[in-house]
């Protein structure tokens, strides 16, 4: 990450989100972190041949491309659950499935539910209304307040370290199958969730103002 230097709009949208992240939870109001990722789909040209006494898995390393995925994961940091879907493509009628699921399915009792994500084109209420109804549309932009991360700061958003860990312990394979992964990655989320595993996030409004000071505009006395 390369900070902006002297950019007020990023520190603003940044301590934002860092004032968010302090906050103690209120089931009422959780703060939700949204995001994205591609993942090509990967066969075996020929099958592995399989761990043996004294020899481990051996698999050739020719593979098949089978097209791509996206996921979408949606992460509270403080209570520790998370949403997952497997979807073919990322339009922004995708996006609004999936945010419904969120609010319906992952956040049903929330009053609203404080969503964080970065600056894609389709990150907005408007998708909504591509998708569904007004009226659907309505009943899910009320219950949504969205708070963008800086631009080239979507490292602040912590559903990047779901996806993180993700990589690490669930797509370090190859998967062939839309079907395959979605599979393996509901069995994923599932067993996070079940041990509720958060997010120790320590970065700090004052930490950022000491480690990130470049980006912080130089202000005088001029009044």
């Amino acid at each position: 990450m390369i900070p902006p230097r002297e950019d007020a709009e990023f520190a603003a949208r940044m301590e934002r989100l860092l004032a968010l992240y302090a906050q103690e939870h209120d089931p009422r109001f959780p703060v939700v972190c949204l995001d994205e990722m591609p993942v090509g789909l990967l066969e075996h040209s020929r099958e592995p041949l399989p761990a043996a006494p004294g020899r481990p898995r051996r698999e050739d390393h020719e593979y098949e491309r089978r097209g791509s995925a996206t996921v979408f994961g949606a992460f509270c940091p403080k209570d520790g659950r998370r949403l997952l879907e497997v979807r073919p493509t990322r339009t922004a009628r995708d996006l609004a499935h999936f945010l419904r699921r969120v609010l319906d399915e992952g956040w049903p009792g929330a009053e609203r539910v404080v969503l964080v994500l970065d600056n894609l084109n389709t990150h907005t209420l408007g998708s909504l209304y591509k998708a569904f109804p007004p009226e659907e549309a309505w009943r899910l932009a009320a219950r949504v307040e969205l708070v963008h991360t800086p631009r080239h700061g979507s490292w602040l958003n912590t559903a990047e370290l779901e996806f993180s860990v993700l990589r690490r312990q669930c797509l370090d394979r190859r998967i062939g199958s839309l079907e395959e992964l979605a599979r393996q990655i509901g069995a994923w989320q599932d067993e996070r969730n079940r041990k509720r595993v958060r997010a120790r996030w320590t970065f700090d409004a004052q930490t950022a103002r000491k480690a990130l000071a470049p980006v912080y505009p130089a202000t005088g006395d001029d009044e």
